[in-house]
């Protein structure tokens, strides 16, 4: 008796391993087939976005050609252009938003390319460096006594740090000129003239401005 109680012991053992075996042989199967359709749907994304990539690149390039045609319609490729940053991967985003903006504004749609540069000014999927430069943009060609005290405030991260440091100081220095306060313009524009690590250009108009302010 004791023979046959280990014989079906060993047996039950036996068919416990065959039957974890046939389980963990079906989950790594099963594992197997989401690693394959991962990596098939990773290629597949890859695949579309550089589709998408090389569609706007395109687009974006054939719009250009026309706006250096003789007589463009600049209203109609800047409205293109917008257009295109709605669909568009980030980069060429940018570069459309970028290049429509331009556009308006020598169009003489001022109001419209301020819209276009706050709109990426304010686009968190966009470059930092592209952020900043559409909002200094957006300062150069909002200055006017009526939002000079706006492009003030707006620019004061700029001009604090960065690439844009200087050309946002200048800007800055003539808001608040616009707005009546030539001591403070003067002050802005002596530190900026006397700042060697600002552009030589930059650094020459604000001496000229300054000039002429204390002439």
């Amino acid at each position: 008796m004791p023979d046959l109680i280990e014989e079906v012991e060993e047996e039950l053992r036996q068919e416990r391993q065959r039957a974890l075996l046939r389980r963990f042989a079906g989950l790594a199967a099963a594992a197997a087939l989401l690693v394959l359709a991962a990596v098939g749907g990773w290629q597949g994304w890859l695949w579309w976005e550089g589709r998408r990539a090389e569609a706007a690149a395109n687009a974006y390039l054939a719009i250009l050609r026309e706006a250096a045609q003789e007589g463009a319609d600049l209203p109609a490729l800047a409205s293109r252009l917008s257009a295109l940053a709605e669909e568009a991967p980030a980069g060429y985003r940018t570069l459309a938003l970028l290049r429509a903006a331009a556009l308006a504004a020598a169009a003489g749609d001022v109001e419209g390319a301020l819209g276009m540069w706050n709109r990426l000014a304010a686009d968190r999927g966009a470059d930092p460096l592209y952020r900043d430069l559409a909002l200094l943009m957006w300062g150069l060609h909002a200055l006017s006594p009526a939002r000079a005290a706006e492009v003030e405030a707006r620019l004061a991260g700029l001009a604090a740090g960065g690439p844009w440091q200087a050309s946002a100081r200048e800007l800055r220095a003539i808001a608040a000129l616009l707005r009546g306060d030539g001591a403070e313009a003067r002050r802005r524009l002596a530190e900026l003239s006397a700042d060697e690590r600002a552009p030589e250009g930059i650094r020459e108009r604000a001496q000229r401005l300054l000039g002429g302010l204390e002439g």
